[in-house]
């Protein structure tokens, strides 16, 4: 059996800095619902995202590619990680708090861990891992409450949607793997996607927002979108990949043990949030679940035990 991928100093710098991208798009989501509709703030991300990023390809001398094997990649991956969980997130963030969100979304390497097993030959189900899931989705499963099937309602719906977009996330992370067989460097799949995605959105949002009937933005809704475009999405996706390329799949989705935190640690001030005990409880859970996924924690105390 091939094994999990080993990180090094780089690549967990790299994870460290995803994390505060990823977790602030939380925050930034969390301010542009109370004044636009979902469809539009994820077309306004990808579209922004998009032009940025193609113009930093055009400025570094390459060129996106124009064969449809290429760009019917990059819009299955806009699909699987931007169109579906921004959507779901984004409109799940009408209903729950932006800390909750996050830690929802923390149960993508729990899904990652059981797609890559049977969609992947080098990242296998190990002990650990499936401990890992097991802890995880136990913590998933408090966090929300047991009384999930008795009482449905809005906020559960809103929960499921996160956990939706958690399990798109996982398999847009498997399906990436191929931009590197393809020979493409970071910021191509990077562009290529979020270009995807504007295409796909665009009309959505036209039809269905028809953002041209909205009040005008304030000064804080326009930061808030760009800081989600540029921040959040052009330059998270380009570590994105570059992480995907060197690490694998199911490290890059450790991603999501630490956007919990930066999500909190930036929302509860600037946004007034609080979380319930349940909830921290259940993101201490996943967190356990993630270490045992992850091994090297497991590994060592064994060793010293020994």
């Amino acid at each position: 059996m091939m094994q999990q991928k080993q990180m090094g100093f780089a690549e967990w710098g790299m994870l460290l800095v995803l994390s505060l991208l990823w977790g602030g798009s939380f925050l930034f989501n969390g301010i542009l619902v109370k004044t636009l509709p979902p469809f539009t703030i994820v077309t306004g991300r990808v579209l922004i995202a998009a032009l940025a990023l193609n113009m930093i390809v055009r400025a570094t001398g390459q060129t996106m590619p124009r064969d449809g094997k290429s760009w019917a990649a990059f819009f299955g991956m806009g699909i699987l990680n931007n169109m579906i969980p921004f959507c779901l997130i984004v409109w799940g963030q009408t209903h729950i708090a932006s800390g909750l969100a996050s830690i929802l979304n923390a149960t993508t390497p729990l899904f990652g861990v059981v797609v890559a097993h049977f969609l992947t030959a080098d990242e296998k189900m190990t002990g650990n891992r499936l401990l890992g899931v097991f802890v995880g989705f136990a913590g998933v499963a408090y966090m929300i409450g047991f009384d999930v099937l008795r009482d449905l309602g809005s906020n559960v719906l809103a929960q499921l949607a996160v956990l939706g977009a958690a399990l798109s996330y996982s398999f847009a992370g498997i399906f990436g793997r191929r931009f590197r067989q393809m020979g493409m460097a970071p910021l191509i799949p990077a562009a290529g996607q979020v270009t995807a995605s504007t295409v796909l959105m665009l009309p959505i949002a036209l039809i269905v927002d028809q953002p041209w009937t909205l009040a005008a933005p304030s000064v804080e809704t326009w930061l808030a979108l760009l800081g989600l475009a540029l921040l959040s999405t052009a330059i998270a996706y380009v570590l994105f990949f570059r992480i995907l390329a060197t690490a694998g799949a199911t490290n890059l989705m450790l991603v999501t043990f630490l956007i919990p935190v930066s999500a909190i640690l930036l929302g509860a001030p600037i946004l007034g949030e609080q979380l319930q005990s349940k909830h921290l409880i259940g993101m201490a859970m996943i967190a356990i679940g993630l270490a045992a996924i992850d091994g090297r924690l497991f590994s060592r105390w064994r060793g010293r035990v020994a």
